[in-house]
This record gives structure tokens, sequence and C-alpha cells, in this order.
């Protein structure tokens, strides 16, 4: 692996802009004060004790004790190692959070009290030579983050009043870390406010990381979920006609968005380390990728209309494939996988839906039956090699090595059933996600596991073919792409949009407008394209109709926004969509015309031109952009 091609593994990209950094993703040895499965023990004074091992929190059970409206907690910080992949994988010696007496956690004991409740918490340092800050133990909302800083061996109460309902974390930092060069976000819990109702039953999810750089340059790292790496992390289980309510904590220092398979998920509530907001039921939006950023929250209610496997994941490509999500030993480094169970990892957890009795699948007919091939051409660009969706048009198939870069706009009719054979012409095998759509979990893409226990769809073997079937139920903007060697086939151009009408609409190219945005290639720094290409070319709209610009991204990691110019002035447009659901009405609004995307995201605007001009569509930053698109309205 090339120098260039090895530093990408380990770094992303942020949402605000071009910066690339440093990050805790690729998975290749552990160093020194990493885990070392020999280690049985550390020195206190002259005797030798035990390192606890930590437990994977799965934030069901409440710590502490109730004293009358008081909840009493202890905790200590101390060192402990810990599985994250799973009790036979590599071992990560850190601080952790425990109640006193008890396995310390990762994620932190859970704090979960009601309104009004007074929270009176004894932490100890039991860290021999760090000094350890805290932040979070504090009233919500507050105007900044507190902290309270302890020696080494140091104890010290604090108490305050619980403060509004909500989803926050508490957090702490041993030592002096640099982040250039560690990740210590292991050592980081949740807490939670309930009002002063009996609470509806959520499951919450913290994400924590651990990392550092370790030999060669590469980075080791341990990206968990309730302390657990995939395929290692718990298995929730729903019912169809459930109402599924989760809180997501992002205890990291790094952004994630997150993305459900197979369903649409609901918004109710954001919030950061110090504060969270609840949203009004007209305000609360259907997504099926929700951006996150550092230490944020979010509270979120979902259905599961369908049985089988499905998936929860940060759609950050670093963040899910092995080559950079997962703990090695010195030494050693991670490769891609086409193998079932190991070609993801990292923050992913599965879902397992089960049928209510008596249930059946809905009866197609009419099906509408398409031919989608996958190719592979001649070096282009950036990448290895170049790859592509190809949609048979007519009788005959596509030739073997034509390739359209990204793949076919497939234009598909709400509630039409739509059959799709995905024909494999590569010389590996791949696997097909159709990105939002509501569908049939085996048809969802997930090499290994979509489907259901004892019948899991296949790889698509080199050669061979496969039947995804669309059952279509919503119109709006989607997204195709590869979910098997992710790195490798993504940045190859393994990836489409899908736009869906409703009945009676036909796609007018004069109207409809597709932009989506991907990677070429997976070098550092990344070098973005917007409709396979690095220019975009000219436009010409019509004044006085109103054109429905969709917006894509689907590159590896970050994408960036997309603004609309005249004169050097952001325009307005009406935002209609995202993730291909309407917004609620008090989110379509008229607004500056700049579309901000992160990975896995698709949003739609309306522009009404009132007069005939020049514009300019920008993609990057308005100052320094990535490409321009000259827009003439006549």
């Amino acid at each position: 692996m090339g120098r260039t091609r090895r530093r990408l593994l380990f770094r992303t990209g942020r949402l605000s802009g071009a910066v690339v950094r440093p990050l805790t993703i690729a998975s290749v040895a552990l160093a020194a004060f990493a885990a070392v499965p020999a280690l049985a023990g550390r020195e206190r004074g002259d005797r030798q004790v035990e390192t606890p091992i930590v437990v994977p929190n799965d934030n069901r059970v409440a710590a502490g004790m109730w004293s009358g409206d008081t909840l009493d907690l202890r905790l200590e910080v101390v060192t402990a190692r810990w599985h994250p992949e799973g009790d036979s994988g590599t071992v990560v010696t850190a601080p952790a959070f425990a109640e006193e007496g008890r396995a310390p956690q990762i994620p932190g004991p859970l704090i979960r009290v009601r309104r009004g409740s007074v929270v009176r918490v004894r932490v100890h340092n039991t860290l021999g030579d760090s000094t350890l800050v805290l932040h979070g133990l504090h009233t919500r909302p507050a105007a900044v983050e507190d902290s309270i800083v302890l020696r080494p061996g140091e104890r010290r109460t604090v108490q305050f009043l619980a403060g509004d309902p909500g989803t926050y974390l508490y957090r702490g930092r041993a030592g002096t870390i640099d982040y250039d060069r560690y990740e210590r976000e292991q050592l980081a819990g949740a807490f939670v406010v309930d009002s002063n109702a009996t609470p509806a039953p959520d499951r919450i999810l913290v994400i924590n990381i651990w990392g550092e750089y370790a030999d060669s340059g590469f980075f080791s790292n341990a990206l968990a979920i309730n302390g657990r790496s995939w395929p290692r992390t718990e298995r929730l289980r729903a019912q169809v006609g459930d109402s599924v309510r989760w809180r997501v904590i992002n205890a990291s220092n790094r952004e994630h968005p997150m993305h459900l398979h197979g369903f649409y998920f609901r918004v109710d509530a954001r919030g950061s380390a110090a504060s969270d907001t609840t949203y009004a039921p007209p305000s609360r939006r259907l997504v099926v990728t929700e951006y996150m950023e550092p230490r944020s929250t979010m509270s979120m209610t979902w259905a599961p209309e369908r049985p089988g496997n499905w998936l929860f994941h940060c759609h950050l490509a670093f963040h899910v494939i092995p080559e950079s999500s997962r703990l090695v030993r010195a030494g050693a480094h991670a490769s891609g996988s086409h193998d079932a169970s190991e070609h993801m990892s990292g923050l992913v957890v599965g879902i397992e839906v089960q049928p209510q009795p008596g249930w059946r699948e809905e009866r197609r007919e009419n099906v509408r039956a398409l031919r989608l091939f996958v190719q592979e051409g001649a070096r282009r660009g950036r990448s290895p090699t170049a790859m592509g969706f190809v949609l048979q048009q007519g009788a005959r198939a596509p030739a073997a090595d034509s390739v359209e870069f990204p793949g076919s706009l497939l234009v598909l009719r709400q509630g039409e059933p739509t059959d799709i054979t995905v024909v494999n012409r590569l010389r590996e095998p791949t696997g097909v996600h159709w990105h939002g759509i509501e569908l049939e979990s085996w048809s969802d893409g997930v090499v290994g596991w979509s489907g259901r226990a004892g019948s899991v769809a296949p790889p698509i073997a080199a050669g061979g073919s496969f039947l995804a079937r669309l059952t279509l139920p919503r119109a709006g903007t989607f997204i195709y792409h590869t979910h098997l060697n992710d790195l490798t086939q993504l940045t190859s151009g393994l990836y489409g949009a899908i736009v869906v009408l409703p009945p009676g609409r036909d796609f007018d190219p004069e109207t409809d407008h597709v932009y989506i945005a991907g990677w070429d290639g997976p070098e550092d720094p990344p070098h973005q394209l917007v409709n396979g290409d690095s220019a975009l070319a000219p436009a010409t709209f019509r004044a006085g109709r109103t054109h429905r610009m969709r917006f894509v991204c689907i590159g590896a990691a970050f994408c960036g926004r997309f603004s609309l110019l005249r004169d050097g002035k952001v325009q307005e447009w009406r935002v209609v969509a995202k993730d291909g659901a309407d917004l609620p009405a008090p989110q379509a609004t008229v607004r500056p015309a700049v579309a901000r995307l992160t990975v896995g995201e698709t949003l739609d605007a309306e522009f009404t031109p009132a007069s005939p001009g020049e514009y300019a569509l920008v993609f990057g930053r308005i100052a320094a952009p990535v490409m321009t698109q000259r827009i003439v309205v006549r």
C-alpha cells in the first residue's frame, strides 16, 4: 500500500470545509500504551493489582442509589482492559468509569434521573499518574460546560439539580492528550433527564472512540457503540408494528452521519453537550441519515414495518470498513474482505425485526422489470480502475466494457413494484444497497446480513446476478451504491441516483436537475467530483418555471455544500425534501440557497428564477469553490 493511500485510511474530512485532519480510523496496530493481551495487572506500591476488565454497557440499568429525590452515585476512574472486538479480540488498556465496587464500563455508568432531582456524584481519581478533568456533571441547560479537576488519588463530590429533560453526556480526560496522535473518548457516558411522567421505553446508544498512531505511522483504533465494535455489537430486536425509540449520543470528537437501512426515522430532539431541544410535533422531520456533530445527541423514533435484518451505522466509509476501523496487533494491518461476516466493522448495529403472527408479504402485481449491469472499464482519473452501473436500454445488453460515471440515473415510479436484476461483470464480488428505499430485507444489499436468520443475501459473485425487489411507496430522491469492498468500489464509481416520481409525472430534464457528489479514487486529499466530472457543463433554466434541484452526496467521507449565486450574492430557494421525504411545513421554507450535505444524504430544493440572467451554482466554499456551474436563465 502506497504512502498516500495509507494516509487516507486514517483521515476524514470536515463537513464545514475542505480541511482533512487525522482521524482514528485506520486499524493496524497497537502502540505500547495500547493493549497487550499478556498484561495481567498493574503495580500499586509493592504489590500486584489485577487490572479489571471492562464490561460493555448496554445502558439498560441506571447507576446509583436513590434516597427520596436525591440520586447518590459513587464513581471512580480506573485503568482497565477493554475488549471492544469481543472477549477473544485485541485488548485496549485505558481509563474507564466504574461505580465503586463494580466492574468498569464503556460507555460509563448510565446516569438517569427525573426533572427536579438532586444529583450527588462522588468521584475518585484512582489513576496513579494522571490528572482527571471531568465535564458534564452539572445542571442542564448550561451556558458552557463546567470542568472539575482531580489530581491523582483525589476525591471530589459535586451536587446539582438535574434540570430540563433531555439527552446529555458526561465525559472525562485523563492527562494531556495530543489529539493529532490520540483519541481518548472511551471515558464518557450517557446522562438522561426524564420528565416527571413515566418515560416511554427506549434504548440508549453511545458512540465511544479510542485510538492512536502505532508502528509505521498507522492508526489503530476502536470504534464502538455501547462498548463493542461490529460484528460484536449487540443485536437489537423489535417486532413489526413496534414503536422504537432510541437516544443516540456521539461522545466522540468526530462527526458521524448515522444511517438507518430500510426505514425512515423521525428526529424528535437534538442536543449538544450543554443543552437539548425537543422539536414540536409539526417540526419533526423524517430522515434516513442524520448528521451528528461531535458530542451531540439525538432522540429518534421509527416503526419497523417489514421483518428481517437491518443496519444502523455511521455512513463515513472509514468508520465501517475493516481497513480502518479495527484494532490489530503490533506489526500487522487489516485488509478489506469479501467474507460475509468480515466486510464491515466499527460503528454498526444490527437490528433483527420479527414478523407479527400471521404476517404476510404484500402481493406484488404489474411488476416492472429492469436489468442493471455492474461494469468495469479502463482506468480514469485517480481511481485504480473505472467501475460503473449501466442500465440496459432496449433488448441488447450494454457492451461489457462500457461504464457510466456516476451510474445510470434510475427513474422509477411511486407505487409501481420494480424488480431490478443486477448482473455483475466485475472480476470480484459486489453488493448493491438501495439507500433510502423502503423495501424487503433480502433486497437491501448487505452481503451476509440482509434477509433473515438462516437465509441471508449472498454476495453477487463475479459473473453472477441478483434480483432486487423494490416496492417504492414514496416519491423523492434516493441513492444506490455498492455495499461491499466499499473504499475501492465506491471511489471507483459504483454509485448512482434514483428519482422516484409520483404517478402521472414524467422526468423533465429541463426542470429536474440532479447533482451527485462523490470521490474519484481513494487518494488523500480526496478529489471530489459532481456528476462524474471535475467541471460542470453550463445549464439553461427557464425564467418563471419552478426547477427542482436534487442534491446527492455519496463519497467515502465528507461532502460539502452547494450554493446558488447571482452577481456574487446568495439567492433564495425553497427546500422541500430531505432523504426523499417531504419536509414538514415549518421546515419547507424559503431560505438562502445553500445546501449543506454529508455522506448518505439527499436534499431537494425548488428554485423559480423570476427574471433572465446569469447565475452560478458553486460546489464547495464560495470563496474557494471546488467547481462552479454557469446557469443561464432565459
